[in-house]
């Protein structure tokens, strides 16, 4: 009787665990001045209406912006050092340094 209790136990705990993890990812990269960022979930989750902030090092948000129906955001290269980050919540959250955006030069 002990190890039927133990076993359904198990098995609740185990189904009341999420099925499957999805992790974010942003990608960007830049042509003639504009930055394009794509975004979504490892599970094809799409980013539509997700904030995506273009913050300076000084921690000035550049530009303000969510993901569009297409999970893109573009904007202009802003002056000087900053990040990219998308945010969508605890444990959810990608930043791209400009340094790491592909097309612009170091």
């Amino acid at each position: 009787m002990t190890n039927r209790i133990l076993i359904a136990t198990a098995v609740l705990a185990l189904s009341a665990l999420p099925a499957a993890a999805h992790y974010p990812f942003c990608t960007c990269a830049a042509k003639a001045g504009e930055i394009i960022c794509e975004g979504g979930f490892s599970d094809g989750t799409s980013a539509e209406g997700v904030k995506l902030d273009v913050i300076s090092y000084e921690e000035d948000v550049l530009v303000p912006a969510k993901f569009d129906a297409s999970s893109k955001v573009s904007f202009q290269k802003p002056e000087g050092e900053f990040y990219v980050l998308f945010d969508a919540g605890p444990g959810h959250i990608v930043e791209v340094d400009y340094q790491d955006i592909e097309g612009l030069a170091p």
